[in-house]
């Protein structure tokens, strides 16, 4: 199916066909809804059913395939992504409105993934261990469990896609996949490709459509792996079914972080951080710094310097020279954040600036949204508490380090934080005091490397990480093997002397 289509399809059971239910959906450009982007599938329960008998008769033909070369496959998927980067670049920007030097660092996420998938094919470690009893070898090995369901968010329409898709492979496992309903050609552009590299047609299915669909897969018997990246309500229904179904869970979900900027801090550094950590992808990363804490000595200038950086933002879309900030991906977004506005005002927060959709100077056609900064934010008020996915920032101020640890781990969530220091005692103090699965020092809470996990605490997830080496033990099972050559019966957990002779 070439990817200039106006009306797409899915993949399933080998072929591009055309959803059951018969119905698609648009799909449009968020700096320009007049521009049709194509239609895709509105898939339902049935086009699941078939994708997941599919994707089982795959996984009875991917699992035999030695994991090593189930990693050349992968080098090959990182290959055909490094041709074609600025080509999916482009294409994510027309769909999510992040500019392209972040759709392009989306797709380089993706090759180094894939590029660090292939080695692990080499590296599905075990354990070999000494048994107990004489004349008796002792192991442990790595087994892939079966269809994994992924279901993934529209931020990162490419990176996150394959940080699920590609470990859950090299373990063997085949997939189905729906991607957010925001961003489906990025999702069809990479199953094209992980095609076009040799996988089996059979080992990926894909699936478009709306929720019903990402509740189908997670409800389905034989799909015993789920992987979501969402929201906290969605990911508590999921939760909530996959415990039921004893079902393995991956969950990665909201995040509310926190940058903390003390007295001694290099200012010029901080700002750069703040000005990319909270208005980067339009503030819609769940790594996003949404709060800001500043200690009193510096509290003033720095917040000045930052207003006046703000508000020179310069808006527009992604693929235009000179822009800084895109469109939020759609009109419910903008709307959540308007809202947010109301409520900040109303909790007795100052507007220093934005506040208001962004119009004019070709913008009129967009989800455009101005940065947004508050102050005078205290501990507890909704817009400090709450995720608000978009370009606003609550700044609170602090007289001591303990009074900004407090507050940073004073919300639901644990995903990332940023401490700016000079102070080395203080920096490890961050990494061992912050409540978040990630930390970094002197750099904004956003970014992440392939080869590190990553993932939060409290209900930022399940204790489950993505990325690094971690993820490939989610996506395979341990299995143990015993081989007696002794030659007669010997008893393991029995009351004699360990290794003694019988």
């Amino acid at each position: 199916m070439p990817l200039s289509s106006r009306t797409f399809k899915n993949f399933i059971a080998g072929e591009w066909v055309a959803p059951i239910t018969g119905e698609y959906f648009e799909n449009r450009n968020p700096a320009d809804t007049d521009d049709l982007i194509g239609r895709f599938p509105l898939s339902g329960a049935e086009d699941v059913a078939r994708a997941v008998e599919s994707a089982k008769r795959g996984f009875a033909e991917w699992r035999a395939t030695p994991a090593p070369a189930r990693g050349d496959i992968l080098r090959r998927v990182g290959d055909l992504l490094t041709q074609r980067k600025d080509e999916l670049a482009d294409l994510m920007t027309r769909e999510m409105g992040k500019t392209l030097t972040e759709t392009k660092g989306d797709v380089q996420e993706g090759i180094d993934t894939a590029y660090y998938a292939a080695t692990m094919g080499r590296q599905m470690w075990g354990h070999t261990v000494p048994s107990e009893l004489r004349n008796k070898w002792a192991m442990s090995f790595r087994r892939p469990i079966g269809v994994a369901g992924i279901v993934t968010p529209f931020n990162f329409p490419l990176a996150i896609p394959t940080w699920k898709m590609f470990p859950a492979l090299v373990c063997g496992n085949s997939c189905v996949f729906k991607p957010a309903e925001d961003v489906p050609h990025a999702g069809a552009a990479l199953v094209e490709i992980m095609l076009e590299a040799g996988l089996p047609p059979e080992v990926i299915q894909l699936v478009h459509g709306t929720g019903v669909v990402g509740r189908a897969i997670v409800e389905h018997p034989d799909v015993p792996v789920i992987s979501f990246t969402g929201s906290t309500a969605t990911g508590s229904f999921v939760g909530e079914t996959c415990g039921r179904m004893h079902k393995r869970l991956s969950l990665e979900m909201g995040g509310k972080n926190a940058m903390i900027v003390m007295d001694d801090a290099n200012l010029d550094l901080a700002l750069d951080g703040i000005l990319w950590g909270a208005f980067g992808t339009t503030g819609q990363r769940c790594t996003a710094t949404s709060r800001l804490i500043l200690q009193g000595g510096i509290h003033d200038e720095f917040l000045s310097r930052l207003v006046q950086k703000a508000r020179a933002l310069k808006l527009g879309d992604g693929r235009k020279s000179g822009t800084e900030v895109g469109p939020l991906v759609n009109e419910r977004a903008l709307q959540k954040v308007e809202g947010y506005i109301d409520i900040g005002q109303a909790d007795g927060a100052d507007l220093l600036c934005g506040g208001r959709r962004a119009t004019g100077k070709g913008l009129d056609k967009g989800w455009y949204f101005e940065p947004t900064i508050f102050a005078r934010v205290e501990p507890g008020m909704r817009i400090e508490q709450e995720e608000i996915f978009g370009p606003v920032l609550s700044v609170v101020r602090v007289r001591t380090a303990d009074e900004a640890f407090e507050i940073n781990n004073g919300v639901k969530y644990g995903l990332s934080s940023s401490l700016y220091t000079k102070d080395v005692n203080l920096a490890f103090r961050a990494m061992n005091e912050l409540d978040n699965g990630i930390t970094y020092v002197n750099a904004p809470t956003i970014g992440a490397e392939a080869h590190l996990p990553f993932g939060g605490v409290k209900q930022t997830g399940n204790g489950h990480r993505e990325g690094g080496w971690e993820v490939y033990e989610f996506y395979s099972e341990t299995k143990v093997g015993y081989v007696d050559f002794s030659g007669a019966l010997q008893r393991a957990q029995i009351d004699n002397y360990a290794g003694a002779p019988t």
